[in-house]
């Protein structure tokens, strides 16, 4: 039996994810906007929400997470480090451990940079990977309290995973980083079609993601910081440096 994953909409522009393994009846919340919404999906599939994985503090990722353990009686595990600002978090974890949902398991990926502890969760047997605000499709999370080289080695570690792999981030955000990426790397071929996609899909009303690790690597300009044309055009030869000047130029474009 695979892995079921059910992406709805919430708040104003997040994605809740439910993640249900069919063999064990488990099903782990992925971060919570919206606790009440979040209880309706798990019900109407008949799920009952066994565990909370959160990827950060910030209370569009944690804010529902009391509703539903008062309800459920679900286990909580959150980052290290940013469990006090989060409700009921029974194990804090860091990058390189690991957590189980029934027969899967996830590795837990530090893409500090957003937050300071912001964790990813990647459970490569089902190909996917949970990135929160650390990265989006065509974009990725604005640096609140981290720093360039920190965030950057954070990209890294998510470019390292399989090229197959489903991203699932937080939010439907890809209009208005495709109209950037594209301004950032204008001669990128495959980006502009992937912006024409983008436009074409959001007009339909259909959603952007999941996204496929590879097609980012090819068109997401903060993951490309370390390529000589974006640095050439941004950065001077220096990935972190790149980067920061990406990040930077976004914040006001």
């Amino acid at each position: 039996m695979t892995l079921q994953v059910h992406q709805f909409p919430c708040l104003s522009d997040n994605y809740g994810y439910l993640v249900h393994d069919p063999a064990s009846g488990e099903t782990v919340a992925i971060d919570t906007p919206d606790g009440a919404e979040y209880l309706r999906q798990a019900e109407a599939r008949g799920w009952r929400i066994t565990q909370i994985w959160n990827t950060h503090w910030h209370p569009d990722h944690a804010g529902g997470n009391e509703a539903i353990q008062h309800a459920t009686g679900c286990t909580i595990m959150a980052p290290a480090g940013e469990q006090y600002p989060i409700f009921g978090v029974d194990r804090a974890v860091t990058g390189g451990e690991a957590v189980a949902l029934g027969g899967f398991t996830a590795q837990v990926i530090d893409v500090g940079g957003h937050t300071l502890g912001h964790v990813a969760f990647h459970l490569p047997e089902a190909g996917v990977a949970f990135t929160g605000d650390a990265l989006f499709a065509l974009g990725c999370g604005r640096m609140f309290e981290g720093t360039a080289p920190q965030f950057w080695a954070s990209l890294e570690r998510l470019k390292a995973l399989p090229g197959e792999t489903l991203c699932h981030c937080a939010h439907e955000y890809t209009l208005s980083n495709a109209r950037f990426a594209v301004h950032a790397d204008p001669d990128n071929a495959a980006l502009a079609s992937y912006a024409a996609e983008v436009e074409a899909a959001r007009a339909a009303g259909r959603a952007t993601v999941p996204f496929p690790l590879g097609r980012e690597l090819a068109t997401n300009p903060f993951l490309r910081a370390d390529d000589p044309v974006l640095q050439a055009r941004w950065g001077g030869g220096d990935a972190v440096a790149t980067f920061a000047a990406l990040r930077e130029a976004k914040n006001s474009f």
